[in-house]
């Protein structure tokens, strides 16, 4: 007896999906203290991740800024650090293969 080729269970692929990416990007905790930011990025995979902090200011007239752009290694830790004169409104890490 032979069934049709609909009915056997299988596996489906779908055509032009891509396959699952590799995991990427360091895990980054800050703490903000006054107005004062610190932030410490570890990155577990084998691949470099570049790293910068960004700060919104809460106060229009402050200026918001970004740190400059640190390459974290495989297995490695950096520490970021910024500022705001008066609150800070929002912190941020960007990540960059």
């Amino acid at each position: 007896m032979a069934l049709p080729c609909d009915a056997t269970p299988h596996a489906r692929v779908e055509a032009g999906k891509p396959a699952d990416p590799e995991p990427f990007g360091a895990e980054c905790r800050t703490s903000v203290t006054g107005s004062h930011v610190v932030a410490y990025c570890h990155n577990p995979y084998p691949e470099t991740d570049r790293v910068a902090l960004h700060i919104e200011c809460a106060r229009w007239w402050d200026i918001d800024t970004d740190s400059v752009p640190v390459d974290t290694a495989p297995a490695a830790t950096v520490r970021l650090t910024g500022r705001c004169w008066e609150e800070i409104r929002s912190v941020w890490i960007s990540h960059e293969r």
